[in-house]
């Protein structure tokens, strides 16, 4: 499974969110002022600096959702269910194995 490269570098995303909060109250909505710093950065489109202003509005608790670190958490650990579902699988076919051979009669 491979994994999702974040085409923009995490300091470029902080200092977006950052530059959208000091510059919100010069525009009529938030959303004009994502545009106009998207613009400034060249992020490539206002839903992508929408989406990480979300996401830091529900990191900093100010947002409902969850958080970043709650995501990586949950992925983590679907991964590792993943991974002792698939050993369980191989016990399992190995007791059926081994339980076979008992079961046989012993060659003298």
């Amino acid at each position: 499974m491979g994994r999702h490269v974040k085409p923009y570098p995490l300091e470029l995303r902080e200092r977006a969110v950052r530059m959208v909060a000091e510059v919100r109250p010069s525009y009529p909505s938030q959303w004009a002022a994502i545009v106009a710093v998207k613009d400034k950065l060249g992020i490539g489109t206002a839903e992508t600096l929408r989406h990480w202003v979300r996401q830091a509005e529900v990191d900093a608790g100010s947002r409902p959702g969850v958080t970043t670190g709650q995501a990586e958490e949950v992925a983590k650990l679907k991964r590792e269910v993943a991974e002792l579902r698939r050993a369980n699988e191989i016990l399992k076919a190995a007791s059926v194995f081994f339980a076979a051979e008992l079961d046989r009669p012993a060659r003298r």
